[in-house]
């Protein structure tokens, strides 16, 4: 055969698949049916490696599903709203809607010059109309049943460009577009009620038995249930009261303090027109320099201010001072937290730092506790002291006691709480889904009705990174008029987190061209759930959590025909350089195209396929590259070789030579071991493994003289390697496929199943050792007697040459394995 020229090859057959539409789903209810998806991409411009592993996989597992009588529903579509687009549109002067457009066009041609089997007819893209318009229907949905709602929230806030900045544009506390230190603004926004959902999002995770643990265990920290009491602070001298979570309710005869979030509506309350006032707001505008993960990390130091009041302890009546801490975030719990340093490690650091009280009210049995020689807190269960009616008693036995006592009295109340925290979704951007809510001064709040979707974004928009989002600043979109009334209105000039529109594209995909609903739950209910979903571990809680209460919240309405998205989750590991990710700061990027220039599509694939496990870190190496590049030039060979004996009609295999058998062997074995690989374990890599020794069995077979070769054994490998190796390299087999004379698609072929009698060998080779070292190698009948192979082992021409004219002191044969022979000298 010519050589193997993969530019040619895999251009002309991208065109042939397009030309007949060999990856369209037909919704064929003879056949079983298979999801396969991947998480899809920001249209950031090019693909990169870990997209080329992400799709790499997903697309192996369609083709396998296919060639395995699955009817697979395989799509691709973009997650196409966000920031980056706005920034490009400033810093170049280039609107969002060409700026993204632009993307996909280059990541989808990208995406079919890597032979990635997607139903092109399917795609989305959040940005489209078509899209948007669902989304906000969804957000409507959302509102009427009582899941979405305003309130006022602090955003980040940047003085020098006048605004709202999301978390990924403050660095360092500082504005990424100017400098200038960014603070918080309290502002009136946007939220879904998710915490509604908590309890069942925590409880369904066990119903998951196709993800991995680690992901799992994830999203039970972040939904974080706790159980414990409400206990009421009231303050001093005033009507107001302060209710605070805690688990440890066996301490309260122990509280010293009590700390509220700078943000907390009493700080203001407490302070005003106090001494304290000057030197509070100065703490809080600290506070609002930080992040919240810096807030919250055990490495942040804590600090607190006094300020100025005191709450009363429900249980005992005693005062403690009120303080307030960039440690206590306002909207978990309840913005308050009791302080207790004497068994509690924070609270004692804090308390040792700022001077306040410990009073201990629990021991270890048996023994008691100074709190002034105390270098840390008491944590663990022992006896009650300090603590009223229940001195002496055990502290884990009145938990529970002590919830009874103050319920009974009024001071507080049995209690669940959540790390969950709602969903804020009010984004002041303005490449984004709009909220479809409009403000009358006579109606109020109003949703815009369902008949008036989408609420178009205006193109007359401008990009100047100054003052509040372009859509605030554009008069034509803002001005309206109401649905209700008539009068003159104004719209929500917030736009939707992008979460929100990837919380629920895997039902688009099921009916994509629908312009009267989202979906048709008749064919959601076709192909939902998702039977596979593929993408990064870093999307292992938010994405994933949010797409599980879409889910729910559309089967409660009677949209969806399930309520959990995806039966089974892969998380790949990322492609490593030099021992990190890939970045270019780091300078360490490989161009997926520029690989799949030099070397083809099909190396690129296999390459990624083959040198890890998809779940592990795969380090790159150029030198795997091209064993992968040299590896498929030697099935081109190979199969080139022995392709005058390969024929399409039926084989027999009697009369077999030795060397016929082991060929039959080896390709039986790889059948076995690939489908093994693929379908229970997503070893991708020791499958091609397997492929590779399957190559190398044929070039032996084909050093045979042609009078010794079989073309029924021939013709079975040849089939078996090509329709093997197809879901990897999708294009080269595809062209020897033709070349061996069939006119259907590889990719339409049935899986080859293997033959059980191929596999039971009736010799085997064992390895000839002499003191251990391997010295020759004998084949023998898998029956034969164990004396028998001894003596076989010892009469081979090799191994004579190392045991004549010495003492044999003993022979080991390890069965189907070796034979050792110990010899001295004499």
């Amino acid at each position: 055969m010519d050589s193997y020229n993969f530019k040619e090859i895999e251009a002309k057959w991208q065109r042939y698949w397009d030309e007949y539409q060999l990856n369209k789903t037909a919704e064929d209810d003879k056949k079983p049916e298979f999801y396969m998806l991947e998480m899809f991409p920001y249209p950031s411009g090019n693909l990169h490696m870990g997209h080329v592993r992400n799709y790499s996989i997903g697309d192996v597992i369609a083709r396998f599903k296919r060639m395995n009588g699955y009817n697979v529903l395989h799509p691709m579509g973009w997650d196409a709203f966000g920031l980056p687009a706005e920034n490009a549109a400033i810093k170049h002067g280039i609107h969002p809607s060409k700026w993204t457009w632009d993307n996909i066009n280059n990541m989808r041609r990208q995406l079919r010059q890597l032979g990635i089997s997607y139903d092109w007819d399917r795609e989305v893209a959040t940005c489209h109309p078509d899209y948007y318009k669902w989304t906000e229907w969804m957000f409507l949905q959302f509102y009427k049943n009582g899941l979405a709602y305003r309130k006022k929230a602090y955003a980040n806030w940047c003085p020098s460009c006048k605004t709202v900045l999301a978390n990924e544009q403050v660095v360092d506390g500082r504005c990424e577009r100017c400098g200038a230190e960014v603070s918080k603004k309290n502002l009136e926004q946007w939220f879904f009620r998710i915490t509604k959902y908590a309890e069942r999002l925590l409880n369904d995770i066990e119903r998951l038995e196709g993800w991995p643990e680690k992901v799992k265990i994830m999203q039970k920290n972040w939904i974080g249930k706790s159980e414990g009491a409400e206990l009421l602070f009231k303050v001093d001298g005033t009507d107001d009261v302060i209710p605070i979570f805690t688990t440890r309710p066996d301490t309260i005869y122990g509280v010293t303090y009590i700390v509220l979030a700078p943000e907390h509506h009493l700080v203001e309350t407490l302070t005003k027109g106090t001494p304290y006032e000057a030197i509070v707001k100065e703490f809080i505008e600290k506070v609002h320099r930080m992040s919240e993960i810096e807030r919250t990390s055990t490495e942040t130091e804590k600090e607190g201010i006094y300020i100025g009041a005191h709450a009363i302890n429900p249980v005992n009546g005693e005062k403690v001072p009120i303080w307030i801490a960039n440690y206590v975030l306002l909207d978990y719990g309840t913005g308050a937290v009791m302080g207790v340093p004497a068994h509690d490690e924070r609270d004692f650091q804090f308390a040792k730092k700022y001077g306040l009280p410990i009073k201990v009210v629990i021991t270890p049995e048996g023994e008691t506790l100074d709190p002034e020689k105390m270098d840390k807190a008491y944590v663990e269960p022992g006896i009650m002291v300090n603590s009223g009616e229940f001195n002496g008693l055990k502290s884990q036995d009145m938990i529970k006691e002590i919830i009874r006592f103050v319920e009974e009295k009024g001071l507080g109340k049995r209690k669940v709480n959540y790390r969950l925290r709602d969903w804020l979704i009010s984004r002041q951007r303005y490449w984004g889904a709009p909220i479809p809510i409009i403000y009358c001064e006579k109606c109020g709040t109003v949703p815009v009705p369902e008949d008036q979707l989408p609420v178009m974004l205006p193109t007359d928009v401008e990009f100047t990174g100054q003052g509040e989002s372009p859509l605030a600043e554009c008069s034509s979109f803002v001005n309206t008029t109401c649905p209700v009334c008539g009068g003159p209105a104004k719209r929500e000039t917030d736009t939707m987190d992008t979460f929100i529109c990837s919380s629920w594209y895997f039902f688009r995909y099921t009916d994509p061209h629908n312009s009267e609903k989202p979906f048709a739950k008749e064919k959601a209910a076709h192909w939902m759930p998702v039977d596979q979903y593929v993408g990064g571990v870093e999307h292992a809680i938010l994405h994933l959590l949010y797409s599980r209460f879409f889910t729910k919240v559309l089967y409660d309405l009677g949209y969806s025909p399930v309520d959990e998205p995806f039966v089974n989750l892969l998380t790949q590991g990322m492609v490593l350089k030099d021992g990190s990710k890939m970045s270019k700061s780091k300078g360490n990027v490989v161009s997926p195209e520029e690989i799949v220039d030099k070397y083809g599509a099909d190396t690129a694939r296999l390459f990624i396929l083959f040198a890890a496990p998809p779940e592990r870190d795969l380090e790159w190496s150029d030198q795997g590259v091209e064993g992968c590049y040299r590896f498929l030039n030697r099935v081109w060979r190979v199969v080139g070789e022995l392709l005058p004996l390969y024929h399409t009609g039926p084989r027999v295999f009697t009369n077999l030579s030795p060397a016929d058998k082991e060929l039959r062997y080896s390709t039986n074995y790889t059948i076995k071991k690939v489908t093994e690989d693929i379908s229970t374990r997503f070893n991708f890599n020791t499958a091609v493994s397997a492929i590779m020794e399957m190559v190398n069995a044929l070039y032996q077979y084909a050093d045979l003289s042609d009078e010794y070769k079989n073309p029924d054994v021939v013709s079975e490998a040849l089939d078996s390697l090509v329709i093997m190796l197809a879901p990897f390299a999708p294009h080269i087999t595809e062209e020897l496929w033709h070349r061996m004379g069939h006119n259907e698609s590889v990719h339409l072929m049935k899986w080859p199943r293997y033959d059980e009698n191929a596999l039971i060998r009736n010799e085997v080779e064992l390895v000839v050792q002499v003191n251990g070292k391997v010295r020759d190698k004998i084949i023998v009948p898998r029956d034969e007697s164990d004396e028998v192979i001894k003596k076989m082992a010892q009469n081979t021409e090799k191994v004579k040459a190392f045991i004549d004219g010495k003492s044999i002191v003993k022979v080991i044969y390890v069965k189907d394995k070796l034979v050792n022979i110990v010899v001295k000298e004499v």
